[in-house]
């Protein structure tokens, strides 16, 4: 918006206050906006919004519109539904009532200007034809060429109407065919873009306890254009399939599936819709346009947690410094640990009280979409006083005949140590190894996982450990 027409915005919103005021009005009783409205929203920036209305409908054809919507709407997306209802045509009307649209629409035709005269406080009033509203607005008045003044001078312009293709709010207009005249209650379905949602929540964790407590939250992001006031609201944890071709409402081909009705409104409950998990908030939300919201999603004391230290490597090799364990704070989701839900996916900020009880914060971990009943690892940095210094004591080729790789033997030792008062466990992983491989000796008898060796090392507090092997391994 140009400097000149933002200074017109004062002015022009009152000259036409009573026009909007009756769309105002019209809003707040009802009619302008939806009666009820429902959002389910989507990891991919997308929400399907159901706005339900009641409506006087006359028998036969008919045109009715539905202000309030999303700016944000995708109109190939739009399904009606109602008694005895069928739509012949519908648009979407986003062309915005501003002061910059209705100065432009004025081109060609004649505005009133207002002028004060400095000194006297005089009013001044004269006829001018807009010629242009580009980076500026050149007017003709009294057969002389303007360009109106932006030097602070007190100026109004007064416009005789509104164009009837501005808008004071984004508009779907629909054209009905009705079997037959009286109230009903219609709803409208759309996909909109500008909604968003994440999760996030707060860990604290008691050591000595074993337990931590848990809270998460939905935290909900509106850049659609438009605030859904009172929504019955649920949040989808999974990806769905967002193509861009059109939706086609009755196959389902494109819409991202719909909360079922009657989902249940208790704080956590999630349910299982098409391979993903649906979880509807407490109660009603109102989420603003521009605003980010937070909402409760779950709040569970004394889930019982363990910390754990993981030294992990993906290849054989001698350090020459110690190299501090991962620590990880490990849980389980499942209904004995309190939890008892599935954990849409976030981060996970995790807090150890000190000395004087006070939280301080020691990191934090994104966890993907969790299933109930799994167990979650959130690692929250190195530490400092328990180290792993991994040693390659003799490396060796081994031949396996013409045409094929030599296998590799390493003779490892990993010195653990730890300068805690508590003994601890590191775990200590070799991952991605060859498809041939075999363990000769070991001084603690590993777990093999899929490409990967583990093993479990004790090491007293203030003390320190070795692990010894050979592995042979190869392609």
């Amino acid at each position: 918006m140009s400097v000149r027409l933002s200074l017109l915005a004062g002015a022009a919103m009152a000259v036409l206050a009573g026009a909007t005021a009756a769309a105002a009005q019209q809003a707040q009783d009802g009619t302008g906006g939806p009666d009820s409205v429902s959002l389910t929203v989507y990891n991919q920036n997308i929400a399907l919004v159901e706005d339900t209305r009641s409506l006087d409908i006359p028998a036969g054809r008919s045109r009715r519109e539905f202000p309030g919507v999303s700016a944000s709407i995708r109109p190939e997306t739009v399904g009606l539904s109602g008694r005895g209802l069928s739509v012949v045509e519908q648009n979407f009307d986003y062309d915005l009532l501003t002061p910059d649209r209705l100065m432009q629409a004025a081109v060609g035709g004649e505005i009133g200007i207002v002028r004060t005269i400095p000194g006297t406080g005089a009013q001044q009033t004269e006829r001018a034809r807009v010629l242009a509203a580009n980076e500026g607005v050149v007017l003709e008045v009294d057969g002389r060429i303007e360009v109106l003044r932006d030097d602070g001078v007190p100026t109004r312009v007064i416009f005789d109407e509104v164009p009837t293709n501005l808008r004071p709010r984004p508009t779907l207009s629909v054209t009905l065919d009705a079997e037959g005249a009286g109230r009903r209650d219609v709803t409208l379905n759309y996909l909109t873009t500008g909604l968003a949602w994440k999760a996030d929540y707060v860990a604290r964790y008691d050591e000595t306890a074993g337990t931590l407590d848990l809270t998460g939250w939905v935290t909900i992001n509106n850049q659609s254009g438009v605030t859904f006031t009172n929504a019955r609201t649920r949040v989808v944890a999974g990806d769905v399939s967002v193509l861009n071709a059109p939706y086609d409402a009755r196959s389902g081909t494109y819409a991202s599936p719909s909360a079922p009705r009657g989902a249940g409104t208790q704080q956590g409950a999630a349910r299982g819709l098409a391979d993903v998990y649906i979880y509807p908030l407490s109660e009603p939300v109102t989420v603003a346009n521009n605003q980010t919201k937070q909402v409760g999603l779950l709040d569970v004391a004394g889930v019982p947690a363990t910390k754990r230290y993981v030294f992990e490597m993906n290849q054989f090799e001698t350090a020459r410094e110690p190299w501090g364990a991962e620590v990880a704070m490990t849980f389980s989701n499942s209904a004995a640990s309190g939890v008892g839900a599935p954990l849409p996916a976030g981060v996970i900020r995790v807090y150890v009280d000190d000395a004087a009880g006070e939280p301080r914060f020691i990191g934090e971990d994104r966890v993907g979409h969790t299933p109930a009943g799994s167990d979650i690892v959130i690692t929250t940095g190195a530490a400092f006083d328990v180290t792993v210094q991994p040693r390659i004591v003799q490396q060796d080729s081994v031949q396996r005949g013409r045409g094929r790789s030599p296998l590799t033997r390493y003779q490892m030792e990993y010195t653990v140590r730890n300068a805690r008062a508590q003994p601890v466990t590191v775990e200590i992983r070799q991952i991605e190894l060859g498809a041939l491989t075999e363990v000769s000796e070991q001084s603690i008898e590993a777990e093999r996982r899929g490409d990967s060796l583990i093993w479990l090392v004790p090491v007293p507090a203030n003390g320190e450990a070795r692990l010894t092997t050979t592995v042979l391994t190869g392609d």
